[in-house]
């Protein structure tokens, strides 16, 4: 691999043959391209590579962090068609979207921060430009001359010198490292409307839209975390007509960054753009994920002096090394070392002692449940990040490395409707993992725990939209089947914008792996148990299926699935069901969403899914894959017929012949 990059370094000849060709050959057609990774990207025409810039693997990284200094940028070789006629009409603009996917990761979180630029300009190689600074586009001496280079900055560093808003922000930049407007990094929640702000330097992947409108001189930049549903209102909004002299005819398109002595990996992951309309959607689902270690010392000009001041005290730390060796027989009765089979999961291993303190040493204060997993604490790693800390109990040492590598197969688990797992530390036979913090706790909450704040129907219905796509992926996106084994509203956790995420997903099998030999537990939770569950069958997608079904039913009904009472406990599948029958089905969902609905089709439509999900028997159950496509819109009929044990046109009534 690294020989054939090698070869792509090309010199400055071949470099002038390609980006002249490209000149002449693209200006008048559109562009419109998706890279959803860079693998493609071996093909030398593919992209114009400048510099220290490079393709690895699957991402382009900007610059070489070996180098003291270093700059690297990277262009489409098709340029875009900015001002189609100009002798004509030199201030029509042509407009054009594009979105991109970026990750920037410091060695050291509090090290200077620089950021990346996406550029627009009529040469790969903007003239006087400082090759270790200021993005690698602009010169030391802010100027806002009239010239053919425009830019959006994603800057993650203060520079007060040329009037920076903070240090994570986002600007337009016309010629000049001095931004003509920025705003702080973030998005607007499209529920609320707050701001949520957004930290571009911690290694998450950034998912960025850039949209251009030439005919009204305005660009529109929106920024949130890969995952997240695109906002509806931009981070950034410029609109000025002096913009039209910062362009030119046709002018190349792409991204430039640049470093001095401080390290920051800055990638992209994956790029679409089209000057006809909106650009193809970029899947998120399989880009890599970079993590910002605890911060690490590195050597200074005083830590140099203290090692050499370190050599006079040198006899005194013979005697600390005898302490040391009396503390670590201690420590290894306290805590287990990594075994030699461990190793191959530590990329994503976690120290206890990190955890410990993110959790202020398990606090109960930082505790935000318990259940039939462990309990659940609410972290804050020395990064900023926020993150829950699940602690899972492990009887079995027999079982342990299969526990490690169910593990390691969730970690790989990544979808935009599942709490994403980040990491996992091991301590004896308990195990901590570690997953993305969800700010609005879970669905039982909002459903039970608010009588005074009821859920509105639209979110309601957007959590069963969201729950649905996640189970869909674990049971036929991935790799492999993933038996879900415990779906509950508990399990269902929000996330800032309120979108439903899936947790706790193969934690079922992890547990069953800690079991003693010979033994059979029946693992899931009392009243989202499918019927079949109560003999010796296995779980499976259908029984994940039902639980569903009640989840569906529990949300649209605001009950429980099994009420008790001292006459008789009501259970929600039962109950529903025989309203079915009566052919008043509507009539079992809240109340309090009943109001929000002009007609019952869309309550009715989600009780006869959830019955359709709880069908006594399995076969007869819908997969995930038919649920989201009956949820989005597709025609479906046969998904709800028959939705009792015993149904027939002689004895259903008209509103059961759905």
């Amino acid at each position: 691999m690294w020989r054939q990059w090698r070869r792509r370094q090309w010199s400055p000849p071949l470099q002038l043959i390609i980006i002249t060709v490209a000149t002449l050959l693209s200006p008048s057609s559109s562009i419109d391209f998706l890279y959803n990774n860079f693998t493609s990207a071996a093909n030398m025409t593919d992209l114009i590579l400048i510099q220290d810039s490079r393709v690895e693997s699957t991402v382009v990284r900007l610059i070489n962090e070996t180098n003291q200094f270093s700059l690297g940028r990277v262009f489409h070789p098709q340029k875009l068609s900015i001002i189609p006629d100009p002798t004509r009409n030199p201030t029509r603009l042509s407009s054009f979207s594009t979105s991109f996917v970026f990750s920037v990761l410091p060695d050291i979180a509090t090290s200077p921060g620089f950021g990346l630029c996406f550029v627009l300009s009529n040469t790969t190689s903007p003239p006087d430009a400082i090759a270790s600074q200021n993005f690698g586009l602009f010169p030391n001496i802010p100027s806002r001359l009239p010239a053919p280079l425009l830019a959006v900055e994603f800057d993650t560093g203060l520079n007060s010198e040329v009037n920076d808003i903070d240090g994570n922000h986002v600007g337009i930049d016309l010629n000049s490292i001095l931004s003509t407007k920025s705003e702080p990094a973030g998005y607007y929640d499209s529920v609320n409307g707050s701001f949520v702000s957004v930290n571009m330097r911690n290694g998450q992947n950034i998912h960025a839209w850039i949209d251009f409108d030439g005919p009204n001189v305005e660009i529109n930049v929106t920024i949130a975390p890969a995952g997240v549903g695109r906002p509806l209102r931009p981070t950034l909004t410029f609109r000025d007509p002096i913009m039209a002299n910062y362009v030119s005819a046709d002018m190349f398109v792409g991204f430039s960054a640049s470093k001095t002595t401080w390290v920051e990996v800055r990638r992209i992951l994956a790029w679409s753009l089209s000057d006809t309309g909106a650009p193809r959607e970029i899947n998120t689902t399989g880009l890599p994920v970079f993590f910002l270690d605890s911060p690490s010392s590195s050597l200074s000009p005083g830590a140099i002096a203290g090692i050499v001041i370190g050599c006079v005290v040198f006899v005194c730390l013979l005697g600390l090394g005898g302490y040391f060796i009396w503390w670590k027989l201690i420590r290894e009765e306290e805590e287990d070392e990594a075994e030699e089979w461990e190793l191959e999961f530590w990329p994503h291993r976690f120290s206890y002692e990190d955890l410990s303190a993110a959790t202020d040493s398990f606090s109960n204060d930082r505790l935000l449940g318990s259940g039939g997993f462990g309990k659940v604490y609410r972290g804050v790693l020395s990064n900023s990040n926020e993150v829950g800390v699940k602690c899972v109990n492990h009887d079995s040492k027999q079982g342990l490395r299969e526990f490690m590598a169910e593990i390691e197969s969730m970690g790989r688990l990544q979808h935009k409707n599942l709490v994403q797992m980040r990491g996992w530390c091991r301590r004896k036979n308990e195990l901590m993992l570690v997953y993305d913090y969800m700010p609005n706790g879970s669905l039982n909450q909002w459903i039970f725990d608010h009588p005074k704040e009821s859920m509105p129907w639209r979110l309601r219905r957007q959590v069963i939209n969201d729950v649905a796509e996640g189970l869909n992926y674990l049971h036929h996106g991935w790799e492999q089947v993933v038996i879900h084994r415990d779906i509950k509203s508990s399990n269902i956790l929000l996330d800032s914008d309120m979108r439903g995420r899936l947790g706790d997903f193969g934690l079922a099998k992890l547990y069953e792996h800690g079991g003693a030999p010979n033994t059979t537990r029946v693992v899931g939770t009392l009243g989202y148990l499918a019927p079949e569950l109560a003999s010796a069958s296995s779980p499976t997608e259908a029984s994940d299926v039902y639980s569903f079904g009640v989840v569906v039913l529990e949300v649209v009904c605001g009950r429980r699935p099994i009420e008790y009472a001292e006459e008789e406990d009501m259970v929600l599948v039962d109950w529903v069901r025989d309203l079915y029958g009566e052919g008043v089905v509507v009539s079992a969902a809240d109340e309090r969403v009943r109001a929000e609905c002009e007609t019952g089709d869309e309550i009715e439509l989600l009780l006869k899914l959830g019955l359709a999900c709880c069908h006594p028997d399995p076969a007869k159950r819908p997969t995930m894959r038919e649920i989201v496509s009956l949820l989005i819109g597709s025609p479906q009929e046969d998904l709800l017929t028959g939705l009792t044990p015993v149904a027939s046109a002689d004895t259903a009534s008209p509103s059961a012949q759905a």
